[in-house]
């Protein structure tokens, strides 16, 4: 049968299903409405009616890629998004090749381990069996449930669409759940617990994730293929970067401020069991660069271990402010002072023993490290001792380093802005010794102006003597000259977190 309209009613559905397939597999049909116009001439007939979505079906798995799984059954909102319905045939149509709707989100998770998990299994077939099985099934079970669609892509890497910011949040979060034995999502319509060899086999993987999207402005393109193109998949992908930069080891999510706030936008509307139950937190990351792009973003907070973080978001907003605002006379480093504290004060004990004692310390403590923080704030503050304060400040860097459990993005914010000023102090010192030379007379009125001057053909007196210099009352100027300092040198001051790749 080479023309449809010399159809008859003697043809069979299979003689019009093999003329339509092979129209589809020689890619002379590889949309839902080609295939309408084509068999339109039949189109009220019986074998049409019958054979046109099973055709359907065939054109979804060879040219929706992604998306072939799709349907308003299963993923009724996606499908609303995503899909140009039919009038005549509701449950087929079109899938949309570039989307600039706000109701979709992307989420891109990573495994930590799975490399290592994978070398350890080499000789252990069932275990990468189970592993495999459960990415390609379990997970995609998972997602459904969530209303959403999930692929796998290079090894350990999960992308994940959904309809709403809330439908990604859950699905990521039972993710989770699912490997990492947790129970943060607390839903029975979602199969978020290990069953089987998944259960017993298996160790505890934890997960980086990235999730972005709500905003039309930002497309999502869907190639020829059906796979996934354009800026939402590339902001997705940073974020998820951010999260495992922040957290090697431990799961963590990161979101754009987009997210948060359809989130809980949606649930003013309808509010879910992640709302009900308190089970989020977001905490204000602030602006991320990347690749030239600057981004407002949001840490997910779903463990009791690290609820602690509501208590410091005050004092990390106050720096954030700061930052940019370019206060580095003075709030910028009272601020990141303020944040150490109370972190170090919210955060689970801790005890630190580092390489070298500190302020005259072989082991510190969370009361320690608040300790060190009002002793670099009076040497700032009260004395003006620029280059006391800051090497606490470099002290600080040092121990939180040191700390498994501190923050990764607050020990960001603390090194780069502890390099900044350290930045200043060779110019402040050089412009310091001169005042110190020009009024020698009058703070070395002691006898040990004399001393100076021969000092000068040793530099380790000449240092030493400089150091005392430095905290004479006789220099009346020392806020003067570091503010000025300051102030000559924002350009160089600027600061910005960059993740991924330069």
């Amino acid at each position: 049968m080479r023309d449809l309209n010399n159809f008859n009613a003697g043809t069979t559905e299979y003689e019009l299903f093999f003329f339509l397939y092979e129209k589809v597999m020689s890619r002379e049909i590889t949309a839902f409405s080609q295939l309408k116009e084509l068999v339109r001439p039949i189109l009220k007939s019986h074998a049409a009616q019958n054979v046109i979505l099973r055709v359907f079906d065939l054109i979804k798995q060879l040219n929706w890629g992604f998306f072939a799984d799709v349907s308003p059954k299963t993923h009724r909102k996606l499908w609303r998004e995503m899909v140009v319905s039919d009038m005549d045939f509701p449950e087929a149509g079109d899938i949309k090749r570039t989307m600039q709707v706000a109701n979709i989100y992307i989420c891109m998770l990573d495994i930590h381990g799975y490399t290592k998990f994978c070398q350890e299994s080499r000789n252990n077939l069932s275990r990468l069996h189970t592993l495999d099985r459960i990415i390609n099934h379990e997970v995609r079970q998972i997602a459904t449930q969530c209303q959403s669609v999930s692929r796998r892509d290079r090894g350990d890497e999960i992308v994940v669409v959904s309809p709403s910011a809330t439908d990604a949040l859950t699905v990521t979060l039972s993710i989770i759940d699912y490997f990492a034995k947790t129970e943060v999502v607390k839903d029975p319509a979602i199969s978020n617990r290990r069953k089987g060899g998944a259960a017993n086999n298996l160790p505890v993987f934890k997960i980086s994730a990235g999730i972005t999207g709500g905003n039309t402005t930002s497309p999502l393109i869907v190639t020829e293929d059906g796979d996934l193109s354009g800026f939402l998949l590339n902001i997705g992908a940073r974020l998820q970067t951010r999260a495992n930069e922040l957290s090697p080891q431990e799961s963590r999510v990161m979101v754009s401020k987009q997210v948060q706030m359809s989130f809980i936008k949606e649930n003013q509307v309808e509010k879910r069991s992640l709302f009900r139950d308190n089970a989020v937190y977001f905490l204000d990351t602030g602006m991320i660069e990347f690749k030239g792009v600057m981004l407002p973003t949001c840490e997910a907070v779903f463990t009791s271990r690290d609820r602690y973080k509501e208590k410091i978001s005050e004092s990390l907003q106050k720096l954030f402010g700061a930052i940019r605002e370019n206060l580095w006379e003075q709030r910028i480093f009272l601020d990141i002072l303020e944040l150490i504290a109370r972190t170090a004060v919210s955060m689970p004990p801790f005890m630190v023993n580092p390489p070298r004692p500190m302020s005259g310390l072989s082991a510190l403590s969370n009361q320690s490290v608040m300790d060190l923080c009002r002793q670099a704030a009076r040497a700032y503050t009260a004395d003006e001792d620029y280059p006391a304060a800051i090497g606490i400040l470099r002290q600080l860097v040092e121990v939180t380093g040191m700390m498994p459990d501190f923050d990764r993005l607050i020990f960001d914010y603390l090194q780069g802005i502890s390099a900044r000023y350290d930045s200043l102090l060779t110019r402040y010192d050089s412009e310091l010794n001169r005042e110190i030379e020009a009024k020698a007379k009058e703070i070395f009125a002691d006898n040990t102006y004399k001393t100076l001057q021969a000092a000068k053909n040793g530099a380790l007196i000449y240092e030493k003597l400089l150091a005392r210099g430095r905290k004479s009352k006789a220099l009346t100027k020392k806020k003067i000259l570091w503010y000025k300092l300051i102030k000559e040198s924002q350009e160089e001051l600027a600061f910005t977190l960059y993740s991924g790749k330069k």
